[in-house]
């Protein structure tokens, strides 16, 4: 059932007048920033996600970003299974308009944003439980990336917590990976309760 409420506008007083911009300026900013917390959608994704209930642990227990702290990449259990994931358990996925082996991302711009790449402290990422060839190449930021057989590889930033799978076949073009270099093509579980 939807209400209708219907009210008079006041009179508009010289105090009035001078609020308007900048209630106008608010509500803009509050648009503006909703569109980036992940409520959208849109192109490469973006879209809310739900905390997965599984831990996400990295199988050595590494705290590491890539930059000298631990491992690049571990793996950890996930409701796809055994996944990828960077130093710090977040879920790692590949992108399907890369090229693998062409030693570049095709992901720029908006799409960096929403899917930050993995970074490496060195040319030869420390890994532990992945199987697939590791590298690196240099990203779109001028760091180096770090590549699982031969393919770039980035986080989801709508992922809210280790182990969450929420980037699963966005658009059909980002995949989560398998300690083997593999692409998991298996559609990401539903989350809730089920009510």
């Amino acid at each position: 059932m939807r209400r209708t409420l219907t009210t008079t506008a006041p009179a508009r007083t010289a105090r009035t007048a001078r609020a308007a911009p900048a209630v106008v300026l608010v509500a803009a900013l509050v648009g503006v920033l909703g569109g980036c917390s992940g409520g959208g959608g849109g192109l490469y994704g973006g879209g809310g996600s739900s905390p997965s209930t599984d831990s996400g642990t990295t199988s050595d227990g590494a705290t590491g970003d890539g930059t000298g702290s631990g491992p690049a990449l571990g793996t950890a259990d996930s409701a796809l299974g055994t996944i990828v994931v960077d130093g710090q358990g977040m879920t790692v996925y590949y992108y399907d308009k890369d090229t693998k082996g062409s030693g570049t991302s095709a992901c720029e711009g908006e799409c960096a944003a929403a899917w930050p790449a993995v970074h490496a402290a060195s040319a030869e990422p420390e890994v532990e439980g992945v199987t697939a060839e590791v590298g690196t190449i240099t990203g779109v930021d001028g760091e180096l990336q770090v590549t699982v057989d031969g393919r770039p590889v980035y986080t989801y930033a709508a992922d809210q917590a280790a182990g969450d799978v929420s980037g699963q076949g966005v658009n059909d073009v980002w995949w989560v990976v398998a300690p083997d270099g593999t692409e998991i093509m298996d559609a990401a579980p539903a989350t809730g309760s089920g009510y």
